[in-house]
């Protein structure tokens, strides 16, 4: 019998490890870079139009902050509840027995969490560059130059409150799970091109397709009514009538350009 039980605990304990590091290698490839593929160049040197930087830090939380937030019983990621966290100041008085008060900070979409991620390197086209070689003798060479300028757009896929908090949270998200330059809006100027040549064969038409890509986001945001609550010297976060709500968006690229050619016979 007790032979019996070791191997049982042995079968058991390579079971959980099997499991854990199943697990282990599962997170690991979520955390993988999405790779940009050839046909996708980055035109941030070339744009006439130059688009600002988006740069979405995670606001880092003070000490008091940092101790409101592990007392919550909800996960608090929103960068704005955090900023107004960071300029709170609570000083309770050491001989305050019997202080109590309750102050109701608002209802406040409170962290997004991220269920699929993936890139639309097609999402809009913006240009298309043409040459018609059907009566030349030799290859004729084509290239991107940009007709007119165009603004692309992203937003989320359906209407929620708070909805330019949930965007920054979103995009911040994405963002680190991409590694791409992400705007909810991007700009590609006339006149923008690239000197990467693309080669018409004699008898056929030239089209070379210039797109804008994005990011498709989808996930849950969690929204709930947050209270400071303030006993002696205790201090803490409460969050009430907690409510989640999926949701999803398309975040443009920034500075990145698609480039799809094709030659053919007839007109397309």
């Amino acid at each position: 019998m007790r032979i019996l039980r070791i191997l049982f605990i042995l079968v058991l304990s390579f079971g959980l490890s099997t499991g854990v590091q199943a697990e282990q290698a599962k997170g690991k490839a979520k955390e993988k870079n999405i790779e940009v593929p050839n046909y996708v160049l980055d035109i941030s040197k070339d744009n006439t139009y130059p688009n600002p930087t988006q740069d979405v830090p995670y606001l880092q939380p003070s000490e008091l902050t940092q101790e409101l937030i592990d007392s919550s019983n909800v996960n608090v990621e929103n960068p704005n509840l955090i900023k107004i966290l960071n300029e709170s100041n609570i000083s309770p008085s050491p001989v305050a027995i019997g202080y109590r008060a309750t102050i109701y900070l608002g209802e406040w979409p409170l962290y997004y969490e991220s269920a699929e991620t993936n890139v639309n390197w097609e999402y809009q086209k913006i240009n298309t560059n043409y040459a018609d070689n059907r009566g030349g003798k030799a290859p004729h060479q084509i290239f991107y130059r940009q007709e007119a300028q165009r603004h692309v757009k992203g937003g989320l896929t359906s209407k929620v409150e708070s909805s330019e908090e949930v965007k920054q949270m979103m995009m911040l998200k994405a963002m680190q799970k991409t590694k791409l330059p992400l705007s909810f809006q991007t700009i590609v100027g006339a006149g923008t091109k690239k000197d990467q040549i693309y080669n018409i064969p004699i008898k056929r038409l030239g089209y070379l397709y210039a797109y804008s890509p994005a990011v498709n986001e989808k996930g849950k945001i969690t929204y709930g009514e947050v209270y400071l609550v303030l006993k002696g010297k205790e201090k803490k976060i409460v969050v009430k009538n907690v409510t989640s709500q999926g949701i999803g968006a398309w975040i443009p690229v920034q500075d990145h350009v698609s480039f799809i050619f094709a030659a053919s016979e007839r007109p397309r």
